[in-house]
């Protein structure tokens, strides 16, 4: 439930209606307050002064039309002005990329005040009456109050179309995208790695926890026929948008078994996917199954709440459409690897997340998958290297990235994925480029080994090494 309830979430953040429709409701119950409050504060409230001065039926009717209708009017067009933006970016940069423009709070709200102008608008311009002398319960009501809080809405909507036509051609720009999506890596890298699923083991209650495993999930040992283990199916087809720790945890403590992840957040999975491994499998009841599985939120897309492939591959996806034969724009894909380089040294030096996880009481109830320093960094340069090996640029910004990255590098597993990373781009480079062009590739692949052989790199990997 508390998957779902994430996963909803994430979803009203990234839809196009919600924050509208809060601010039209909000308008709403604004409009119905102030109109009240005019009913019962005298007519002479405004005071003399011309500019204050209560407005007639017709004056007021002809205010609030106005606003209403421009506003309405002007609401569509923003839309159709976002629409073709988010098009032609998702054409541009990529389809993945919609994610990203769908959540921007910029073009919410600016739909909203438009669409909440015109509701307060019109929710005050059914209540003016201009009076009858045949009707005695009917007599003629202005709420002027009312009426200036549409002005100054209007004028506050003046604002923020200003704002709109500022803010369409910077989000849409591709130096503010990219920026924008490897700031969002950094993010999550931040909070989520290591992310905290039950209680990691102390390195001295280590030894401890390391005999509570299974024969049956260490590696290296034999499958039995029939398993030792239950195995649990999806129940449906998606990505895995939402994979909720802390309720695997308790289904684990309720039902005193251990749990065994075969899938991460971004695992595309189907009915025959076998997504969890239960021991012992005699304590898989049909409750705990449930459980399970209502720890899991599936979707049609990938989402970056708890994925950091995902946002990995967004600034690959740039960098591999900007360097492909028909664009050619190396300068875009050297863009990518600043920021995937900026995003990756907040890597440095953080330890991994501990595959195994306890409750309080100290028993192991999660074997969960985790991913390394290196297989991170494969996720984005490694991939990205078969395009950068094709152009003299991006070759070069690609090992100079990698350089930037080793000298903040402090441990051993670090300095060998980099330097993997270079190895193979220049496997690369020298079946793709020649001449010139390798000769700058290989000058660069030089003053990386040389940035390695500095004594502070020995000094640091003497000390704080990784057996």
């Amino acid at each position: 439930m508390r998957a779902f309830l994430i996963q909803t979430y994430d979803r009203l953040k990234a839809s196009y209606w919600f924050f509208p429709a809060m601010m039209a409701s909000l308008a709403a119950m604004l409009a119905v307050a102030l109109v009240q409050f005019d009913s019962v504060i005298p007519s002479t409230f405004f005071g003399n002064n011309p500019f204050f001065y209560a407005t007639q039926p017709d004056g007021a009717r002809s205010i609030l039309n106005a606003i209403a209708g421009s506003m309405i009017g002007v609401a569509g067009t923003v839309f159709s002005v976002t629409m073709a933006a988010v098009v032609f970016a998702s054409s541009s940069y990529g389809p993945r990329l919609l994610t990203n423009f769908m959540n921007d709070r910029g073009n919410q709200i600016t739909l909203g005040t438009f669409v909440a102008t015109f509701v307060y608008s019109i929710l005050v311009l059914r209540s003016v009456r201009n009076g009858s002398e045949e009707d005695a319960f009917s007599t003629m009501f202005v709420p002027n109050l009312a009426v200036y809080g549409a002005i100054a809405l209007a004028i506050a909507s003046i604002g923020v179309l200003i704002f709109f036509i500022h803010h369409v051609p910077s989000n849409i720009h591709i130096s503010n995208v990219i920026a924008g999506i490897g700031q969002s890596l950094t993010a999550r890298i931040d909070t989520m790695f290591p992310q905290k699923v039950g209680y990691p083991a102390a390195e001295d209650e280590r030894e401890n926890i390391l005999w509570q495993v299974p024969d049956c999930f260490r590696s290296g040992s034999e499958i039995a026929d029939p398993p030792a283990y239950a195995e649990v199916r999806a129940r449906a087809a998606g990505y895995l948008q939402v994979l909720d720790h802390e309720t695997l945890t308790e289904a684990a403590r309720k039902h005193d078994i251990i749990i065994r992840l075969n899938c991460r957040p971004g695992t595309f999975v189907h009915p025959g996917t076998y997504i969890f491994d239960v021991w012992p499998a005699e304590r898989l009841t049909d409750d705990a199954r449930d459980t399970l599985h209502s720890a899991l939120a599936l979707g049609n897309m990938r989402s970056p709440s708890q994925d950091l492939f995902f946002l990995i591959d967004e600034l690959v996806e740039i960098a591999a459409r900007a360097l492909s034969p028909g664009v050619n724009d190396p300068f875009t894909a050297t863009t990518c690897m600043d920021w995937l380089s900026a995003a990756y040294s907040s890597f440095v030096g953080r330890d991994q997340v501990d595959p195994l996880r306890t409750d309080g009481d100290g028993k192991l109830r999660l074997v969960a998958p985790s991913v390394d320093f290196a297989g991170y960094l494969e996720q984005g340069f490694g991939n990205l290297s078969q395009y950068a090996a094709t152009d003299r640029i991006a070759a070069v910004h690609f090992l100079k990235a990698l350089g930037d990255l080793l000298s903040v590098a402090e441990r051993e597993n670090e300095i060998v994925a980099l330097r993997e990373q270079k190895a193979k781009l220049l496997i690369l480079a020298r079946k793709a480029l020649t001449d010139a062009s390798l000769e700058a590739v290989e000058m660069e692949a030089a003053s990386f080994d040389a940035r390695e052989r500095h004594p502070r790199h020995r000094s640091r990997r003497n000390v704080r090494s990784i057996e």
